[in-house]
C-alpha cells in the first residue's frame, strides 16, 4: 500500500524540506505551502483510509463474487434439474394424455356399444354385437359368447376368431356345433370348475389368464387339441360373467389373445381393459335380460291373444278355426305384397314391428264376438232362438191333423153320414196341412229367397187358427214375464193364429244409444228393437236365417272389436292394431260397416284383412247356414265383389297371380273343394 503512494510521499518530503529553508521562498509562500501541506496530509490520511476500506471492500467483493459464482453454479444446477424435471413432467403428461385419450376412446366405445345393445331388438344381432363389441374394446383376436340354458349348461351362441377367419352363430349363417359346457360335472355331480367359462358362470368371478400354457387350475386340454389341429396358439384369456341387475349369471363372455394395437403381438389383457370389458358385459347382461323379459311378455301376450281367438272359435262349433285361419291367409297375401318390386306394391314393406302389429290385428280381428250370443251366431234356421221353434210349430200342425180327424169322426156319428166323402175330405185336409207344414219347414231353412208370393203364403198359413186350452203364462222366465207385463191375459180356450207376431215376441233395446256420443264415428243404422222373435216375421226373412235385429247383433261384433281394441294401451309400435282389425267389413266405396270407410281411408294391411276374412268365410265348411264353396265358386263371388268395389282390385289380382288360393287350399280346404280354377277369367 506504501508503494501505491510513494510518489505523493516524496512530494511531501520535498515540500517539507523547502519549508525548512524559508529564505528561499516568497513571503507568503510558507504560509500557503504550510496550508497546502496540511491539507494534503489530511487528504492523504483520508485517501489511505479509503484505500484500506477499498481493499477490504475488494476482498468482500471477491468473496461475494466467489459466493455469487457458487450460487450461480448452484442455480445452474437447479435450472438443469428443473429442466430435467420438466422433461419428466412433460413425458408424464404426454403419457397421461395418451392414457386419458385411450380411456376416453374406450369409454366412448363402451357408451356406443351400450347404446347399440339397448336399441337392438334382434336376438341374434344382439348376441353378435356383444361379442364383437367386447373384441373391439379389448383388441382381442377371438372370443366366444355362451348363454346358460334351462338345463344349466353353457351353450355356444357366437364364436369369432379373426386369425382363423372363424364366424359361427349370429348373422353368419353358420351353425355352432360345439357341445355345451356343463356347469355340473355329469360324472361327479359336482360343480365344474375345470373349465374357465363354467368356473366364471358358477362363481361369478372374472378370470384373466396371461398364458394358458403356463396357467394352473384349469383344464386346457381341449384348447391344446384345437391349437394343434389349427396351428393356432391360444395364449391370453379373459372370461367375464353376464350378470343382470337381479343377480345370477345368465351367460359368459370369453375373449382370447389380446393384441398390441401397434405391434400386433399377443399380450395379456390389461386390468383397465378388463374393467371396460366387465362394464360392457354388465350392459350386455341387462340388455339380454330386458330382451328376455320382453320376449316372455310377448309370448304371454301372444298366448293370451290366441286364447281369446280360440275362445271365440270355441263358442260356436260352426265358426271354429276362423280366427286361426284368417291370420294365416292374411300373412300369405301380405308376404306376397311385400315381395313385389314393381307395380302398385313396389314400395310396400313391413318392418319387424309392423309384422307383429299385423299378426296381432289378424288374431284379434273378431275379438268383439265374445259379446255375441252363441244362439245368434249359430242360428241355423229362421225360427231358432235358444231352440229351433219349428218343433213347436210342428206340434200345432199335428193338432190341426187331430182336429181334422175329430171332424171326420164327428161327421160319421151324424145320421146319414157319407163315410167315403168324409174320408176324402179328411184326406184332403191332412194333405193340405202336410203341404203347408212342408212349405213352412222349407222356409225355415233359409235356403230359398222369399219373394212376395212365398211371404203371402206364409201369412195365409199363419191365419189358420187352432184352439189353445193351456195357459201360456206358466213356466216362463223372468224376461218372458216382463214382456207380457202390459198384455192382458185371455180367457181359455181360445182360437189363435197358427203362426203369430205377438207383442211379447219383441225384445226392446235397453240401450237406445249403443254408440254413446260415438267418438269412433260409427255409421251403422241401429234397429229399434234388440230382437224380434215373431214367427211370421222370421219366416219371411228374405235370405238366410237372420232378422235385421240379429244381423245387427252379428255385425255389432266389429263395433265391439274396435271399442275393445281402442281401449287397450297399445305401445306406439302397435297403435294401428284397431285400424287394421276393424276394417275388414268396409268396402272401397263407403258402403261397408261400421264406419263406411272408402279405400283411401284404409291402410293396405286393413284391406288385406278384408280379402282374407271373406275368402275364409266363403270356403269354410263349418258354417250352419251354408256349405263351404269350392275354389272356383269362392273366386267367382269375390270377382263380383271386386267389380262392385267391395274389395281391393289390385290385392285380388295379386291374390290370384301369386296362387294364394291354391296355397291356402292345400293347407285348409277339403279336397272336394279344390276344383280347376282359371285365374284369367276373374282378372
Amino acid at each position: 500500500m506504501d508503494e501505491l503512494f510513494s510518489k505523493e510521499v516524496a512530494i511531501l518530503e520535498q515540500a517539507e524540506a523547502r519549508l525548512e529553508e524559508p529564505d528561499k521562498l516568497a513571503d507568503d509562500a510558507p504560509e500557503l505551502l504550510t496550508g497546502l501541506v496540511k491539507n494534503y496530509k489530511r487528504l492523504l490520511r483520508q485517501t489511505r483510509r479509503l484505500v484500506r476500506v477499498a481493499d477490504r471492500t475488494q476482498e468482500e467483493i471477491r468473496g461475494a463474487h466467489t459466493k455469487i459464482e457458487t450460487q450461480k453454479s448452484e442455480i445452474e444446477a437447479l435450472y438443469d434439474e428443473r429442466g430435467r424435471q420438466n422433461d419428466i413432467l412433460e413425458e408424464t403428461v404426454r403419457e397421461r394424455t395418451t392414457d386419458l385419450q385411450f380411456s376416453q376412446t374406450k369409454l366412448q366405445q363402451l357408451i356406443e356399444h351400450g347404446i347399440a345393445l339397448g336399441a337392438e331388438k334382434d336376438e341374434k344381432k344382439l348376441l353378435e354385437n356383444i361379442l364383437v363389441g367386447a373384441k373391439q374394446l379389448a383388441h382381442a383376436d377371438g372370443g366366444t359368447l355362451y348363454i346358460k340354458d334351462e338345463n344349466e349348461d353353457l351353450v355356444f351362441q357366437i364364436v369369432r376368431n379373426d386369425s382363423l377367419d372363424i364366424q359361427l352363430g349370429g348373422t353368419s349363417g353358420n351353425e355352432v356345433k360345439f357341445p355345451p359346457v356343463h356347469l355340473i360335472d355329469p360324472e361327479t355331480g359336482q360343480p365344474n370348475h375345470k373349465n374357465v367359462a363354467s368356473y366364471t358362470a358358477i362363481t361369478g368371478e372374472n378370470v384373466n389368464i396371461e398364458d394358458a400354457y403356463e396357467a394352473e387350475g384349469f383344464d386346457f386340454s381341449g384348447m391344446r387339441k384345437f391349437d394343434k389341429s389349427t396351428g393356432y396358439r391360444s395364449t391370453s384369456f379373459l372370461s367375464v360373467p353376464l350378470s343382470p341387475r337381479q343377480g345370477g349369471v345368465i351367460g359368459v363372455l370369453q375373449l382370447i389373445n389380446a393384441k398390441d394395437p401397434e405391434t400386433g403381438e399377443v399380450v395379456p389383457f390389461a386390468e383397465e381393459i378388463e374393467s371396460f370389458v366387465e362394464a360392457l358385459a354388465t350392459q350386455a347382461a341387462v340388455a339380454l335380460d330386458n330382451q328376455n323379459l320382453l320376449k316372455a311378455q310377448k309370448v304371454l301376450l301372444d298366448s293370451f291373444i290366441e286364447l281369446i281367438a280360440s275362445a271365440i272359435d270355441a263358442k260356436s262349433p260352426y265358426t271354429g278355426g276362423h280366427c286361426a285361419r284368417v291370420p294365416e291367409l292374411a300373412r300369405m297375401l301380405a308376404e306376397a305384397a311385400c315381395a313385389e318390386t314393381t307395380g302398385t306394391f313396389a314400395d310396400f314393406d313391413l318392418t319387424e314391428d309392423q309384422w307383429y302389429e299385423f299378426q296381432i290385428a289378424s288374431w284379434l280381428h273378431d275379438c268383439g264376438k265374445v259379446t255375441t250370443p252363441e244362439y245368434v251366431v249359430d242360428k241355423a234356421t229362421k225360427l231358432e232362438t235358444i231352440y229351433n221353434r219349428i218343433h213347436e210349430v210342428r206340434t200345432r200342425f199335428e193338432v190341426l191333423i187331430r182336429d181334422a180327424r175329430i171332424r171326420q169322426l164327428e161327421g160319421l156319428l151324424a145320421d146319414g153320414a157319407d163315410a167315403a166323402a168324409l174320408q176324402e175330405a179328411h184326406d184332403e185336409d191332412v194333405q193340405r196341412i202336410k203341404d203347408d207344414y212342408a212349405f213352412i219347414a222349407e222356409s225355415n231353412i233359409g235356403g230359398e229367397y222369399m219373394d212376395d208370393d212365398r211371404k203371402a203364403r206364409v201369412r195365409d198359413i199363419a191365419a189358420i187358427t187352432w184352439t189353445r186350452h193351456l195357459d201360456d203364462r206358466l213356466g216362463l222366465s223372468q224376461d218372458e214375464e216382463m214382456r207380457l207385463k202390459n198384455i192382458l191375459p185371455v180367457a181359455l180356450p181360445i182360437e189363435e193364429p197358427l203362426l203369430q207376431n205377438r207383442a211379447d215376441h219383441i225384445v226392446p233395446r235397453t240401450n237406445t244409444t249403443p254408440f254413446g256420443d260415438n267418438p269412433w264415428d260409427f255409421k251403422m243404422p241401429v234397429p229399434d228393437d234388440m230382437y224380434n222373435y215373431g214367427e211370421v216375421y222370421n219366416l219371411c226373412i228374405d235370405r238366410g236365417t237372420l232378422t235385421a235385429e240379429e244381423r245387427f247383433k252379428i255385425n255389432d261384433h266389429i263395433i265391439q272389436t274396435i271399442i275393445m281394441l281402442e281401449q287397450l294401451p297399445f305401445p306406439d309400435n302397435l297403435k294401428r292394431v284397431p285400424e287394421i282389425a276393424g276394417g275388414h267389413h268396409e268396402t272401397m266405396i263407403g258402403t261397408g260397416y261400421p264406419r263406411r270407410l272408402e279405400k283411401n281411408d284404409m291402410s293396405l294391411p286393413a284391406r288385406i284383412m278384408a280379402i282374407a276374412d271373406i275368402f275364409e268365410a266363403l270356403t269354410a265348411t263349418d258354417r250352419p247356414y251354408k256349405k263351404g264353396k269350392t275354389l272356383s265358386q269362392a273366386l267367382k263371388i269375390m270377382s263380383f265383389m271386386r267389380n262392385d268395389q267391395h274389395i281391393d282390385d289390385e290385392l285380388f289380382k295379386l291374390f290370384l297371380d301369386k296362387d294364394i288360393h291354391n296355397k291356402y287350399a292345400g293347407r285348409f280346404l277339403d279336397p272336394s273343394q279344390v276344383d280347376e280354377v282359371n285365374p284369367a277369367q276373374y282378372l
